[in-house]
């Protein structure tokens, strides 16, 4: 059984996901459970966000939130003293969008995700970006792909 931290800032979550800096979108997990993460940020809102274009924060980016929280549960979950498993973003599904941009949100974005299935070498997550009254900005359901060359930056 792990024994990882319920809540978490901004520099614990960059020791346990690959983004760093900026690129970090995360800034604090709320809470998480085996099946469960809950994370907040108002990183949205900052003029330096990598993601954000002369057009602004555009509501698909909400995608990327919602795959660090994902990465973040995969670190939480693994067994104690363990590499957490290596993957990627294969695919996001029935994704639907309440908002054009994030950067226009005021507040702390909340993002959830639920692991709905999975094994070894895939996992589905439904998940679920959504303001700080709880009005959903985005939500869908994702798949990530472990321990695949793509995914560990092996070459055949």
């Amino acid at each position: 059984m792990t024994t990882a931290p319920q809540q978490l800032d901004q520099a614990g979550i960059v020791r346990r996901i690959p983004h760093s800096g900026s690129m970090c979108l995360l800034e604090r997990l709320v809470s998480w459970e085996a099946q469960a993460i809950h994370c907040t940020t108002t990183t949205h809102r900052r003029e330096d966000n990598p993601l954000r274009t002369a057009s602004g924060l555009l509501s698909p980016n909400a995608i990327e939130y919602a795959a660090q929280a994902m990465a973040l549960h995969g670190g939480l979950i693994a067994e104690e003293g363990s590499e957490p498993s290596a993957g990627f973003l294969a695919s996001a599904r029935n994704v639907r969008f309440a908002a054009q941009r994030l950067d226009e949100v005021e507040g702390e974005l909340h993002v959830h995700a639920q692991r709905a299935s999975g094994d070894a070498s895939q996992i589905l997550y439904e998940f679920a970006v959504r303001d700080a009254q709880g009005r959903p900005l985005a939500e869908g359901r994702a798949v990530v792909v472990l321990n695949t060359p793509l995914a560990t930056g092996a070459s055949s």
